[in-house]
């Protein structure tokens, strides 16, 4: 067959080692299968261009692959591989599956399907096998312990010009539900996303090339324990210079959201990007626990690294010749050891929107609260701005939120603009930084409860700090936090500083009543006159309520509506346990959900007849996990009384909506108090409908609202009438 035999030989082999056809041909031999594929393209088979060029991308054969299969080296194939078996080797030795996809046509590209599909398997091992000319290389969904090495997925879908905003999922390789996999030794190049794991957890990604991609090099949704080792990540980026472009779009080396928890980067090279490391909290569904080692994240057009997150810690990491090095609003409980932030902001280099008062700066913890954050050892020289900055709430002048319970020690903060430029805080501790050459010196304004220790040639080792105690209290009752355990290596004495609203101890034990329900910031921080160290308390006061409606075992007895109703939509209603008020909680979620308002409606029947003339308020508690982006839209929580003649409905003032912009950072993680009078106020609107009256109420209803048509899902506990 000439020039068609080497674009399309191949031979797959079973256990016994006889000739079959791959993908299950059945009775059939090798060439009987390429006769089957072969047929009507001898006209196109001495073409120089390839075959897959002249097939649409609808007509383009399917292999499904249910034996071990080993292609002829340097074959080029026009075909899709599907795999749907366990425990199957497809080794390539270097041959390629060439999609429909062609160069310069972008469209093509977006047509062009997937080159390799593994569906359900587990033990699946992709070995040498390069794959250009699709939408995606390789997609791997609902499988485990897959294992794709010495691959080549460069060369398929690329936009380097799209504009603002993402695509749906394209590009080198899609986890989609994955599980215990491996990736090494593995090229990406020149796609939309090098690697993109979605609803996939505990994958190793070690020692591979996914770089130069025009959206993300590596991205994570709803991804969690990954571990990225020594992967070249670097020059994800999407921005036209030429044309004087500032910005660099929505493109990043690495993109962290919706979920992704506890994963761990260690040695990758995460340069050149829009943003090296960014993570990225649209949904106000946030992204804790992960760990960075070690990383380069410098040369960043935007910020080195920018978080919106809680909760992640980065040891020995490079954050350099970027407009900002860490950018960290949102992010409280981070803790920062050994980085380098160096050389951010400069007017040779890049250095986009900077901040009023300091500029740019190398570590940066600004626009949204950032409480139990460390900042220890860090290297913060030659910056355009600060070395390091903070600030509270602009807006309110730090009454709304203050940057609160901080430890800044053992950094080396030189050669900058500003050393440290802070305002509106409270209750930040600084010991041991050497501060040298920065030309404005230290700008600390607005800062209640500033502690400076004695600097030491010799600060010795940091004190351990641990809080024990509850984590949910009731109301009235006595409260005791102990750090009895923290500890000091040295074995110095170590002073207890306790926060509450400003200073509230200085003893080993906290003791506190707390008389009305909600959440409570409760910090501590230790030193030994040297050096210190921080823990924190979240605590939840929960009152007991007389009768709990419908929120304690009772999710047999819920309905839904939507709004508007189309017969598709669904709401699932389970008891889960533990709550925060009884034993049990509520949790529901809308799905399918079709959009707009979802009701959750209680009891379904609307038979209750409750008298509420004489109460006071409506109360509950409330947490939720929404992946649809950006979040809620329009008013939220809506609450109604649901009579026989009549509503009442609450609704927050101005269609504010509480999930989107909740009193205190911590509601975006945990449970969140919520507590509605009935006569309304300037928070809650009151409206009624009809002939409507508290004496008579069959049926109570929560509504809330969110863009894009995924399930959320939502916690309710405590639900009461007092």
């Amino acid at each position: 067959m000439g020039a068609a035999h080497d674009q399309i030989s191949v031979f797959c082999e079973n256990r016994r080692g006889r000739m079959v056809g791959p993908g299950g041909f059945r009775g059939r031999g090798c060439w009987d299968w390429i006769r089957v594929f072969c047929a009507g393209l001898l006209a196109v088979a001495l073409e120089p261009r390839l075959w897959a060029e002249s097939v649409p991308p609808e007509t383009m054969p399917v292999v499904v692959v249910t034996n071990d299969m080993t292609m002829e080296p340097g074959a080029r194939l026009g075909v899709r591989l599907v795999v749907r078996a366990s425990h199957v080797t497809i080794d390539s030795r270097g041959a390629s599956l060439i999609g429909p996809g062609r160069k310069g046509d972008l469209d093509s590209y977006e047509k062009a399907g997937v080159g390799i599909l593994v569906e359900g398997g587990v033990g699946v091992t992709l070995r040498n096998i390069r794959v250009h000319g699709f939408a995606t290389g390789l997609v791997v969904r609902e499988s485990a312990a897959v294992v794709v090495e010495e691959c080549d997925f460069s060369d398929n879908y690329h936009n380097p010009r799209h504009g603002w905003g993402e695509l749906p999922p394209r590009g080198g390789i899609l986890f989609e539900k994955a599980s215990h996999c491996i990736v090494r030794n593995t090229r990406a190049n020149r796609v939309w996303d090098g690697i993109h794991l979605v609803d996939s957890d505990d994958n190793l990604i070690l020692d591979n090339d996914f770089s130069e991609c025009s959206n993300t090099c590596a991205k994570l949704w709803k991804a969690s324990r990954n571990k990225f080792l020594r992967n070249n990540l670097s020059h994800g980026i999407r921005i036209d210079r030429d044309a004087g472009e500032v910005h660099a779009r929505d493109s990043t080396g690495v993109l962290i959201e919706t979920g992704s928890d506890d994963n761990y980067w260690y040695r990758n090279d995460i340069t050149h990007g829009g943003d090296g490391v960014f993570i990225r909290p649209l949904n106000r569904w946030v992204s804790r626990g992960n760990v960075f080692v070690e990383n380069d994240m410098s040369y960043a057009n935007n910020n080195c690294v920018e978080s919106w997150s809680p909760g992640n810690v980065f040891i020995r990491n490079k954050a350099n010749h970027g407009s900002y090095g860490f950018w960290l609003g949102g992010s409280d409980q981070t803790v920062l050891i050994g980085n380098e932030a160096a050389y951010n902001g400069l007017t040779n280099g890049w250095h986009n929107a900077p901040e009023p008062g300091f500029g740019h700066g190398g570590i940066v913890i600004v626009g949204g609260p950032s409480s139990h954050t460390v900042l220890d050892g860090n290297d913060v020289h030659d910056n355009n701005g600060a070395g390091i900055a903070f600030r509270g709430d602009v807006q309110s002048k730090g009454t709304r939120w203050r940057t609160e319970h901080w430890i800044v020690q053992r950094n080396r903060i030189v050669n900058n603009r500003f050393g440290v430029w802070g305002r509106w805080g409270n209750a930040i501790l600084m010991a041991g930084n050497i501060f040298a050459n920065n030309s404005e010196g230290n700008f600390i304004e607005d800062v209640t409860d500033l502690i400076e220790l004695q600097s030491s040639q010799n600060p010795g080792p940091t004190p351990n700090a641990i809080i024990t105690g509850p984590a949910i209290a009731t109301a009235g009752s006595l409260v005791t936090l102990d750090a009895l355990l923290s500890s000091d290596a040295s074995g110095a004495a170590l002073n207890y500083l306790w926060w509450l609203d400003g200073l509230a101890g200085s003893g080993r034990t906290f003791e506190r009543k707390f008389d009305r329900p909600g959440f409570y910031r409760i910090g501590l921080t230790v030193h030994n006159g040297k050096s210190a160290a921080l823990a924190w308390r979240d605590l939840l006061v929960v009152k007991p309520v007389e009768q709990e409606l419908g929120t304690e075992r009772g999710a047999a007895d819920w309905g839904f509506e939507f709004e508007p109703a189309d017969g598709r939509g669904r709401i699932v209603f389970v008891d889960e346990s533990p709550g925060v008020v009884g034993t049990h909680c509520l949790r529901f979620t809308p799905n399918p959900y079709p959009g707009a308002y979802a009701t959750a409606v209680y009891p379904a029947a609307r038979n209750a007849n409750w008298n509420f003339e004489g109460k006071r308020h409506l109360q509950f508690w409330i947490k939720t996990l929404n992946p649809n982006i950006p979040g809620w839209q329009n008013a939220g929580p809506v609450v109604r009384f649901i009579g026989s003649h009549g509503t009442i409905e609450y609704k927050p003032a101005k269609d504010a909506n509480l999930l989107n912009d909740p009193p205190y950072s911590e509601a975006r993680w945990t449970w969140m108090s919520v507590q509605i009078p009935l006569a309304g106020d300037d928070q809650w609107v009151c409206t009624k409908t009809g002939d409507a009256g508290l004496n008579h109420v069959s049926a109570i209803t929560i509504s809330l609202d969110s863009w894009g048509g995924d399930p959320f899902t939502v916690w309710i506990d405590g639900l009461a009438v007092e």
